[in-house]
């Protein structure tokens, strides 16, 4: 018969004990934590015993050869988790703080924010800036998200796949209208208003794709089961203008083809312009230092200024 242990709160656990729990969670054993943290496997048998004792729980159930984590186990690592995020963010606040300026800031775009705001914000950031090197990425969709996630850029402008993830800060920018285009001499093009449905998926409908895992086996905004499948805007453009295809397309990056008759708007009979939302992304642990977070105050102000997304030519002369 297993000796019943009696478990009473006498003391506050430290750091050390809690990310000993999470590494025994992650890895699945004790010995395989002791390796991760290049400490002897005593030790955190130890640490994890003492942090049970003061917590006055039973933390793992050990009458199997692996130890498995109790109810109030998986409700402290919860804990510990959250703690050691917090931790991670003040250390890198701290960090930014009495390193000063940073040498490099990494900002991956996702293709729909608009070329206008995002030159007027980077142009801007270099006459504030000059020593600091910025380096840019445009992806798509959940590439962004995933590029912020793996640490190769510090920040990030997303679309809704930035949206409910654990270990993202998010600031929202703006949203942006998504308008059905296709070129005048394409045969939807020709149908009078309202487009049947019917018709949309008798053509080619050019769909953006993801270039990582994020969002795969998704599908947004597609109507047609006839696709063609880019991850750059810019060829998506010109495959449109070409009449090779329908699409959705930003009506900022389209409203001058719309104007000259390059592209004509469709109406779909079931369906109305989508919004896309945008909004700035970081990682919890990893804080924006200042030239980031200017340059993050700078994009957000562009946003919410219109007049930079119709006129390009303002882009020019914006100020910081």
């Amino acid at each position: 018969m297993d000796r019943e242990i009696r478990y009473a709160g006498t003391g506050t656990p430290t750091l050390d004990q809690l990310q000993i729990l999470a590494a025994i969670a992650e890895t699945g054993s004790f010995s395989a934590a002791a390796r991760r943290l290049n400490r002897a496997q005593s030790v955190v048998s130890y640490a994890i015993a003492n942090l049970e004792a003061q917590l006055g729980l039973k933390l793992f159930d050990r009458a199997e050869r692996r130890p498995t984590l109790t109810e109030a186990g998986r409700a402290v690592l919860g804990d510990a988790r959250r703690i050691g995020r917090a931790m991670d963010e003040l250390r890198a606040r701290a960090a930014g703080l009495t390193a000063g300026l940073e040498a490099e800031v990494g900002l991956v775009v996702d293709v729909m924010f608009p070329t206008a705001r995002l030159v007027a914000a980077l142009k801007a950031f270099a006459r504030e800036f000059p020593t600091v090197t910025l380096r840019l990425g445009v992806e798509t969709l959940g590439a962004v998200v995933q590029l912020v996630l793996e640490r190769a850029y510090g920040l990030g402008i997303s679309g809704p796949i930035g949206l409910g993830i654990d270990g993202l800060e998010r600031r929202p920018l703006c949203e942006e209208a998504l308008i059905p285009v296709a070129a005048p001499d394409h045969p939807l093009a020709r149908l009078a208003p309202p487009v049947p449905i019917a018709a949309l998926h008798e053509h080619t409908q050019l769909v953006l794709s993801d270039r990582s895992r994020r969002t795969e086996g998704q599908d947004f905004g597609v109507v047609s089961p006839r696709t063609w499948r880019l991850s750059d805007l810019g060829a998506k453009h010109a495959l449109l203008l070409a009449g090779l295809g329908w699409g959705n397309m930003p009506e900022t990056m389209v409203g001058d083809d719309l104007r000259a008759g390059r592209l004509c708007r469709l109406h779909p009979a079931e369906a109305a312009a989508a919004r896309f939302s945008l909004v700035l992304v970081h990682r919890t642990d990893s804080p924006p230092g200042p030239a980031a977070c200017w340059l993050a105050r700078r994009l957000a102000a562009d946003a919410a200024a219109p007049a930079l997304a119709e006129r390009p030519d303002l882009a020019e002369d914006a100020g910081a």
